[in-house]
């Protein structure tokens, strides 16, 4: 039988992670994994005819489709 123990909160060490997302590999509580998500920004665009591209500054991505009209 598999025995979980409630593990700490690596980010803040004032809340336990609960078991179920304990098993899921998180290591910081819901509230701390909230704020780290929110601060990443990023979106991944298809490019015409290529692959996808990873986009962390928004500025980058006006412009892309110059067969949509608006050019930077």
């Amino acid at each position: 039988m598999a025995h979980y123990h409630n593990i700490i909160c690596t980010t803040c060490y004032a809340e336990r992670v609960p078991p179920a997302r304990a098993r899921l590999g998180y290591r910081s509580c819901m509230t701390c994994g909230d704020k780290n998500a929110k601060a990443v920004k990023h979106t991944i665009a298809p490019m015409h005819k290529s692959n996808y591209m990873l986009f962390t500054n928004m500025e980058d991505l006006k412009g892309i489709n110059n067969k949509g009209g608006l050019i930077k």
